[in-house]
């Protein structure tokens, strides 16, 4: 299963700005250019997003934040890579370690909790906006709901990839009511820039990420190379359905994903269904997690069950030891899906099965 003291003011809102068409959810107003990030009391006056429907919710951020927390990982590595590590005051929901490149910026903000922070936690960072990646994260039994922090001037976002075309209203991590894009992504990638007022540099992000995606689906064929996505837990373990971020990245290289035929984002399965002639897939894709919260969390430990459970070192890919390892936040929605493409597209090559 993936994831998982007095605010300051706000500055009043500042009338007569001009509505733009926003490449994620709803309407955005940026008037200001892209600027460096400055330290607090730099924003751009003259200033306000206004986003329509993020996630059923209207967003409306009339400054540029320079106290921002990012309470789940994937939002926290997008706010580093537009360089924006000296305006935010915290970080929480950690999974991994920090995208490789990021460390030096990483290390500038604090980290209010691996797991979820607290919500007065979180205020006495005193926050002017906060972002995340989950609807859990911003939902009861996470940080806190978005009413909350609303209701102290705290504008929140969250990321469309967990609500564009996903239903979450059941039990488990949703279901997809359509397949997700990178486009999602990308979507966030400029929804955040432009909140903090650096569009340009959301642009240039987006193109090197859409860029190392064709690079690493070019130059092969994988339709015949049938591939597993295992996310944590040994015993009744989530593996990906059809159409999240491991759908991204089968798709794009035109690979099969051996439960594509179920919406259900990360469905528990049991092992019997995997190693069924009609399943056993060519390739494991596995979670190497840093955290402890199921079984068999790590790499190590998953192949260590693989190659000793009588049903499941019989499996094609086991008995041929074809992994690929990828961080759990390679296999949620976020900027390192990319990694997820370009380690997949690899090893399937280096594993014969590119046609």
């Amino acid at each position: 299963m993936p994831l998982a003291h007095p605010v300051r003011s706000a500055v009043p809102f500042l009338a007569g700005v001009l509505l733009l068409t926003a490449t994620g959810c709803g309407t955005v107003t940026t008037p200001a250019p892209d600027r460096p990030a400055g330290g607090a009391g730099k924003a751009k006056t003259g200033y306000s997003v206004v986003l329509d429907d993020n996630c059923g919710r209207p967003v409306r951020v009339e400054r540029a934040p320079e106290r921002a927390v990012a309470l789940d990982q994937g939002a926290a590595e997008i706010m580093l890579s537009l360089g924006l590590a000296d305006r935010m005051v915290g970080t929480g929901t950690w999974t991994d370690p920090v995208l490789k490149g990021l460390e030096k910026e990483n290390a500038k903000v604090p980290r209010l909790a691996d797991r979820y922070p607290s919500f007065e936690k979180v205020l006495d960072a005193e926050p002017d906006f906060a972002a995340a990646s989950f609807t859990y994260t911003l939902g009861k039994g996470g940080v806190a709901t978005r009413e909350r922090f609303e209701e102290l001037g705290v504008p929140t976002y969250l990321s469309p990839t967990d609500c564009v075309g996903k239903d979450n209203s059941g039990d488990g991590d949703g279901v997809r009511v359509r397949p997700l894009t990178m486009e999602t992504v990308y979507g966030e990638i400029r929804d955040l820039a432009r909140i903090f007022a650096v569009p340009e540099r959301g642009e240039k992000l987006v193109a090197e990420l859409r860029a190392r995606v064709t690079k690493a689906a070019s130059g092969g064929d994988f339709e015949d190379a049938t591939v597993l996505y295992w996310f944590a837990n040994a015993e009744a373990p989530y593996m990906a359905g059809c159409c999240g971020a491991p759908g991204i990245v089968s798709r794009e290289l035109g690979a099969k994903n051996v439960f594509d035929d179920t919406k259900e984002e990360w469905p528990q399965i049991n092992w019997e269904t995997v190693a069924d002639r009609d399943r056993d897939p060519d390739v494991l894709v596995i979670g190497d997690l840093t955290r402890r919260s199921q079984s068999a969390e790590s790499a190590a430990k998953k192949i260590e069950f693989l190659e000793s459970d009588p049903v499941t070192r019989s499996m094609t890919a086991v008995r041929n030891k074809r992994y690929v390892l990828l961080s759990g936040q390679a296999l949620n929605p976020t900027i390192r899906t990319v990694e997820a493409v370009e380690k997949v597209a690899a090893a399937l090559r280096s594993y014969g099965l590119a046609q």
